[in-house]
């Protein structure tokens, strides 16, 4: 079975091989030498993040379960990760559009360090701090920084096309190939070199100092609305309004919410999914093949946004139906393939048509990324980007958070149906937006602030 591993990574690297190598001018966006210095900086910065980030993504499972947790405290520890995302990820995203930006990508290096040291201790209560500290930084991860990196676009005048170059580079590289890199060394540091499960978030740690360093040395700040008088009430009133009464924005938010959901309720349910008999598979082998596929997605991105005639809102249908179906896998499997119930030994043949649809569903990720990045570029007002950014993130946490906490009474093939069902449900919402994505942009927002600023001004007076 060892070289049915290698035979799905060898496909998938030969793919992304040749679209890469066969690129031709029209799936190229012409670019002048200031941009591309702007974005290979953003890009390393976003690629030290993100190996921050995944070193410890195959292993925080694993590591959990060799300190002797079972199923149901470990999906305790998540949804503690999660809860807090929700709690105190719209006030960290109100707090970088008024602080800044720059410094809340700070924040989220120093938050993630924290929350790596605490790996190091076996006791519940420190790793439920741990997780905490690590869904305050994940709130950061997935809003300050494309926050910061549009703001700073636009202020430089660079034209919006080009956004998508950054986007589509930023998920090939950071969700890509330093994911691959980071689960294969994280493999040699716990697998080849005994340094046991808790080395890779060192060396998670080591990664995020660096990147830390970077971003003080050479990035400026940015900021949302700065207004010393706008209190954060006053700012997630103006971001829940601005979802209210845009419906590309609502929609965008529960589209975001539904996949997002999906995706991290994958990344709890992948390891027992293809393993239910104890067999012996390769975590950071089978992560480093996710991440291949996610970079086929994000290859394929590339060439549909480089192209003026392709509307993203129109692809990501079909992206949406084709995860659903991917994700429904385990749950037809189950039906179909007879289950092996010898305990141990290696992959069966139904975890190997699982890994199969696991790789499809990592591409349409990777087709994700980049293409709600471009979309939210469109749609949400940078007054309160962060803000409505984690507002997004609240939904997807509740949602995650029920299936985890019902994760010993439901079986998995159940809450892969379920993830299937909401894959699918994104891929209808995602026709609506289409449908409306060229009627004009609503003017409640300007009116909104134009509103605030006379309140203001009477309260001065």
């Amino acid at each position: 079975m060892e070289l049915f591993y290698y035979m799905v990574f060898g496909g998938l690297a030969a793919v992304v091989a040749a679209l890469e190598l066969s690129k031709s001018n029209k799936d190229r966006i012409n670019t002048s030498s200031a941009f591309n210095s702007f974005k290979n900086n953003y890009l390393l910065v976003y690629s030290l993040m993100m190996a921050g980030d995944w070193l410890q993504g195959p292993y925080v499972y694993y590591l959990y379960k060799s300190y002797g947790y079972g199923k149901g405290e470990i999906g305790q520890l998540f949804i503690a990760g999660f809860g807090s995302s929700m709690l105190f990820g719209t006030i960290v995203g109100s707090l970088a559009d008024k602080q800044g930006r720059k410094r809340a990508c700070v924040t989220y290096c120093i938050t993630y360090i924290l929350s790596c040291i605490t790996k190091h201790s076996p006791q519940y209560r420190v790793l439920m701090v741990g997780r905490i500290l690590g869904g305050i930084a994940t709130s950061l991860l997935f809003s300050a920084f494309e926050s910061w990196l549009v703001a700073e676009h636009f202020k430089r005048g660079f034209e919006q096309q080009w956004l998508s170059v950054t986007f589509s580079k930023a998920i090939f590289l950071g969700n890509g190939l330093v994911a691959i890199l980071s689960g294969l060394f994280g493999n040699l540091l716990v697998d080849t070199m005994n340094f046991g499960p808790v080395s890779p978030f060192d060396a998670a740690a080591v990664f995020l100092a660096i990147g830390m360093a970077v971003i003080l040395s050479s990035w400026t700040e940015n900021y949302g609305d700065s207004s010393e008088n706008k209190d954060l009430l006053t700012q997630f009133k103006g971001a829940a309004i601005a979802i209210a009464s845009d419906e590309k924005i609502a929609l965008l938010g529960a589209i975001q919410s539904l996949f997002e959901g999906s995706m991290y309720t994958f990344v709890f349910l992948w390891t027992p999914a293809l393993s239910p008999n104890d067999e012996d598979i390769p975590h950071g082998f089978i992560f480093a093949t996710f991440m291949l596929a996610s970079m086929l997605g994000s290859s394929i991105a590339a060439r549909l946004l480089a192209r003026n005639s392709v509307k993203v809102e129109s692809y990501m249908q079909i992206v949406f139906v084709i995860s659903s179906i991917s994700l429904m896998l385990p749950t037809l499997t189950s039906f179909l393939v007879t289950p092996s119930n010898v305990k141990g030994g290696s992959i069966s043949f139904s975890g190997c048509l699982q890994l199969l649809g696991f790789c499809t569903f990592e591409a349409c990720v990777g087709i994700f990324w980049p293409s709600i990045m471009k979309m939210r570029s469109q749609y949400i007002p940078e007054e309160a980007r962060s803000t409505i950014m984690n507002f997004f993130r609240i939904p997807l946490n509740i949602f995650v958070c029920i299936v985890l906490y019902n994760v010993n009474a439901l079986p998995i093939t159940i809450m892969f149906g379920m993830c299937s069902i909401f894959l699918f449900t994104a891929s209808i919402l995602q026709r609506r937006l289409s449908a409306i994505g060229e009627k004009p942009k609503t003017e409640e927002w300007t009116m909104l602030k134009e509103k605030n600023a006379e309140d203001e001004e009477l309260n001065v007076a």
